[in-house]
C-alpha cells in the first residue's frame, strides 16, 4: 500500500526546533528519510497541490487559483488526469481524501463534506478536522487500497492569522498525536511493503519573509501574521524515488504502481 499524507503549511521552522515536543514527527524522521523540498515554484496551495497528483508543472497545468473570474473553480475546469483517474482506470484502488487543489477539498471514491468548505477558520472547526480526517483516514487504511492520499488543512488557517503565538506549536502537538494513531498505532509501518510520504505544500514564515508573497497583509479576516514559504517539509517511508519537488510525488506513484 502506498499512503501520501499531506499537511497543508507544515513546516520545518516549526517542527525542527520542538521534536522533544513532536514524538511522532521525532520517530518519523529516525525511521525514514527526511529533506526540506525547495520549490521552485510559487508557493500556492492550489497549483502545487494541483501538480503533486497530476505530474505537471504549473503551466502545463494553468491551475493557479480557487478562484477563476469570479468563480469558484471546479474539477471539471482542471484539464489534467490526476494519478487517481490514471490507477482507477488501470484497475487499482485509489482514496483521496480532503486534497485542497480546489475548495471545497476534492475526494475521490470516498464519501465526505470537508470542515468549513474546506477552509477551516476557528478552534471549533480546526479540532473538527482533525477528527475527521483522522477518523476517516483509519477507515480507509484499514480497507488497504492500493493508493491512499490524505491531507489536514488546518494548519494554513491557523499559521496565517496565528503565526508567532504559542498555539501554533500546540497544534502541531495536536496533529502530532493523530500522526501517531495514524502512522504507528495502526501498525502500518510495521509492514516494510508499505509506502509512506508525508508532505506539505509550502512551508511558513513571518509576513513580509516569503520570497513570493502570496497574500496582502490585511484581508477580510483579519490582519496576516505568516506566509507561505518556498521551502516545503517531506518525509518518505521505504520509497525508492528521489523526490526533489512536488511533482515527483506523481511519479513515485507511478513508479510504485504501474
Amino acid at each position: 500500500m502506498f499512503f501520501i499524507l499531506g499537511i497543508d503549511a507544515a513546516t520545518w521552522n516549526v517542527i525542527r526546533p520542538n521534536l522533544n515536543k513532536l514524538p511522532n514527527f521525532e520517530k518519523l524522521i529516525r525511521v525514514g528519510k527526511s529533506k526540506e523540498l525547495v520549490l521552485k515554484e510559487k508557493p500556492i496551495s492550489p497549483s502545487v497541490w494541483c501538480g503533486m497528483f497530476c505530474g505537471k508543472m504549473p503551466w502545463e497545468h494553468k491551475h493557479e487559483s480557487y478562484v477563476v473570474d469570479g468563480n469558484i473553480a471546479r474539477r471539471e475546469d482542471i484539464k489534467v488526469d490526476f494519478i487517481w483517474d490514471i490507477l482507477h482506470k488501470e484497475g487499482k484502488e485509489v482514496k483521496a481524501l480532503n486534497v485542497p487543489f480546489i475548495v471545497p477539498p476534492y475526494s475521490f471514491g470516498v464519501d465526505f463534506k470537508p470542515v468549513g468548505f474546506g477552509m477551516p477558520t476557528n478552534e471549533k472547526e480546526w479540532q473538527e478536522e482533525l477528527e475527521r480526517i483522522t477518523e476517516k483516514t483509519k477507515e480507509l487504511l484499514a480497507e488497504n487500497p492500493d493508493l491512499l492520499i490524505s491531507v489536514y488543512t488546518l494548519l494554513d488557517r491557523i499559521q496565517h492569522f496565528h503565526w508567532g503565538e504559542t498555539c501554533v506549536l500546540e497544534w502541531y502537538q495536536k496533529l502530532d498525536a493523530k500522526i501517531g494513531e495514524l502512522l504507528f498505532d495502526t501498525r502500518f509501518l510495521e509492514d516494510k511493503s508499505n509506502k509512506l510520504i508525508v508532505i506539505s505544500d509550502h512551508g511558513f514564515c513571518s509576513f513580509g519573509e516569503a520570497k513570493m508573497p502570496t497574500l496582502p497583509e490585511q484581508t477580510e479576516k483579519g490582519k496576516i501574521k505568516g506566509d507561505h514559504h518556498e521551502n516545503a517539509f517531506l518525509i518518505t517511508v521505504n520509497v525508492d524515488y528521489q523526490i526533489n519537488r512536488p511533482q515527483d510525488v506523481f511519479y513515485a506513484i507511478r513508479k510504485q504502481l504501474s
